[in-house]
């Protein structure tokens, strides 16, 4: 299998947040707390963004200094490796706090490739 371009990450980084957007749109904390599905759907969709985030090239990284590449790294071995720790809280803060700023840096990164 041909290894992923780094635009293609780009691209699956945005999918991704697209469809958190989209399953969480009507959602609160606490109707997020309580569903195992939202969560997992939620979790799941963390780990791709930080999967895909691990191989963007490192320039890259740095011309967005404002995202917080070694959080985003670090919440997805979280997700992999001590996902029974996992407080729904801090992935409800994720999702409504931020989101927004990954998802511009990520466009802005995309124009500036195009």
């Amino acid at each position: 299998m041909a290894p992923r371009s780094f635009r293609i990450r780009l691209i699956d980084i945005r999918e991704e947040i697209a469809g958190i957007r989209s399953l969480t749109a009507n959602a609160t904390a606490e109707s997020f707390s309580t569903s195992w599905a939202m969560k997992r759907a939620i979790e799941h969709a963390l780990l791709i963004v930080a999967e895909a985030a691990k191989h963007i090239p490192a320039d890259l990284k740095e011309t967005r200094p404002e995202v917080p590449w070694k959080k985003i790294h670090g919440l997805g071995n979280m997700l992999r490796h001590e996902y029974r720790r996992i407080d729904p809280d801090i992935l409800w803060s994720v999702v409504t706090e931020n989101l927004d700023d990954l998802d511009e840096a990520i466009e802005a990164m995309l124009s500036h490739e195009e």
